[in-house]
C-alpha cells in the first residue's frame, strides 16, 4: 500500500497520518462477542448476502476497506507494463450515516482516505509510484450505493450496472505518469472465504468481507513523460471490507493474485507471525474457468524464498523471488509455480502513511523457467510490524 500527491497543507497531512496509524486500542477497543463489533464498527457475519452495486461502494459500519487493482499492460509496440492502483477508506469513529449527502468545501473528519499509485515500466526497470492522504469532502470520498470512490483526481467508479459491469480508472504519479483505464470482467465476481468470509487469524474479529473480480480486459491509454500510448492487457480487482485485519502474534502478510495462460487463477495469503512461521489461518484459492472457487487450507501450499533484495530506502530485506507450492485439484498433483519480479525495486515508501511495502508485477514460471502467467505480489510487515495498523 502506498501514497504522494503534493499535499500543501504538510502540517494537515502529517495529522491525519498520525490518526490514520493509531493503533486499533486506542480508536478500537477489543471486540465485544455480544454484539459481533469492535469498538462500535461491524464485524463480518457469515451469510451476508451481496447486494450489487450496493456492495461495490463503501461500508462505513466497518472501519477498514479498500479498492485494489493491478494489472500488467502492453502498447502495439511493446512493453510490458505493470500498474497499481489502491484507494482506502479508514474511519476516526464509529458512524453509520451515509457518505452520499451532498458534497461542499466542507471537509468532514469521521472518514480517512489514502490512495497509492503504482507503474513499473518494465523495458526502461523504471518503478514510479505516488501516495496521497485527504480527509473525507468534495475530492475524497467513496459512495455507499455504488462504486464511485475519489481522492483527488484519481478516480474509480462504475460506468453501468449490468451483469458485466465496466470500470473506469484513472490514475498517475505525478507528473510522469497518467493512464485511463476501461476494465471488464472476463469471469464473474467471486467472494473469498466461508459464507461470506474471509478469516485472518483465530479471533473472529481478524476477517473480511473479500470481493473479487479475479480477471478483467484492460484497455485504455498511457502517457509517459507526455508520450501517450493505446494499450491493452489484463487486471485484478479485490475489495475487501472489515474492521481488523490480523490477529495476535501476527506482524503482517505475503499475499500473491496469479493468473495463469490456461484461465485459472490463483489467490493465495500467508499471513505471518512474529516468530516467523505461517497462521494456521492462511489460504490458498483456485478460480476456475467457469468462477467455481477451491480454497485450500496452510497446510496444502507452502511458499519458498529463492533469492531477496534489500531495500537501499528502508533497509527491508523482501523475498525477492519466490517459489508457490500446492496441489492442482484438476490432477491432485504438485504443482509449483515461480514468481519473478519483473522490476526488483518496487517499494511503496510509505512517504505520507508511514507503512512501506513490496508491491510488484511478477512473471509466473513453471518450474522449467517456462512463462506460464503473470501476477502482483505484495510483501508486507518486512520494514516494521503491521500489529496496530490493520
Amino acid at each position: 500500500m502506498n501514497l504522494p500527491f503534493r499535499i500543501t497543507h504538510r502540517r494537515l497531512a502529517a495529522l491525519v497520518a498520525l490518526l490514520l496509524c493509531l493503533p486499533p486500542t486506542t480508536a478500537f477497543p477489543a471486540a465485544d462477542k455480544a454484539t459481533s463489533e469492535i469498538g462500535g464498527f461491524e464485524i463480518p457475519k457469515p451469510g451476508r448476502k451481496f447486494t450489487f452495486p450496493r456492495d461495490h461502494g463503501s461500508h462505513p459500519e466497518f472501519s477498514i476497506e479498500w479498492w485494489y487493482l493491478t494489472g500488467h499492460l502492453r502498447t502495439q509496440a511493446g512493453g510490458p507494463f505493470g500498474f497499481q492502483a489502491t484507494f482506502f477508506r479508514r474511519s476516526t469513529s464509529p458512524s453509520h450515516s451515509s457518505t452520499n449527502a451532498p458534497r461542499s468545501a466542507a471537509f468532514g473528519h469521521q472518514q480517512l482516505f489514502l490512495a497509492h499509485m503504482a507503474f513499473v515500466d518494465v523495458s526502461a526497470q523504471r518503478f514510479y509510484h505516488q501516495e496521497r492522504l485527504n480527509r473525507e469532502g468534495w475530492d475524497a470520498y467513496a459512495t455507499t450505493n455504488t462504486l464511485d470512490v475519489r481522492n483527488g483526481n484519481w478516480t474509480l467508479h462504475l460506468s453501468d450496472h449490468g451483469a458485466t459491469p465496466t470500470l473506469l480508472l484513472r490514475g498517475s504519479c505525478f507528473a510522469e505518469i497518467a493512464f485511463e483505464l476501461s476494465l471488464h470482467p472476463l469471469k464473474p465476481l467471486v467472494a473469498f472465504g466461508t459464507n461470506g468470509v474471509s478469516r485472518k487469524a483465530a479471533e473472529p474479529s481478524a476477517a473480511s468481507h473479500y470481493l473479487t473480480f479475479p480477471r478483467l480486459r484492460a484497455q485504455g491509454t498511457v502517457a509517459i513523460r507526455g508520450a501517450q500510448s493505446a494499450v491493452t492487457g489484463e487486471a485484478w480487482m479485490d475489495h475487501e471490507f472489515s474492521s481488523s485485519q490480523l490477529g495476535e502474534g501476527q506482524v503482517g502478510w505475503d499475499w500473491a493474485s496469479i493468473q495463469l495462460q490456461d484461465g485459472r487463477e490463483l489467490m493465495a495469503y500467508r499471513m505471518r507471525r512474529n516468530d516467523g512461521t505461517t497462521d494456521p489461518f492462511s489460504t490458498l484459492a483456485w478460480i476456475q474457468p467457469s468462477g467455481e472457487i477451491q480454497h485450500l487450507n496452510a497446510n496444502q501450499f507452502s511458499w519458498e524464498v529463492l533469492s531477496r533484495w534489500k531495500s537501499p530506502t528502508s533497509g527491508a530485506e523482501y523475498p525477492s523471488r519466490l517459489r508457490l507450492n500446492t496441489v492442482d485439484p484438476a490432477s491432485g498433483k504438485p504443482f509449483s509455480v515461480v514468481l519473478q519480479p519483473l522490476v526488483l525495486d518496487q517499494e511503496l515508501r510509505g512517504d505520507i502513511g508511514g507503512i512501506a511495502y513490496w508491491e510488484g508485477a511478477c512473471r509466473v514460471e513453471n518450474t522449467s523457467g517456462q512463462p506460464i502467467g503473470n501476477a502482483y505480489l505484495e510483501l508486507t510487515g518486512y520494514a516494521g510490524t503491521l500489529k496496530g495498523k490493520f
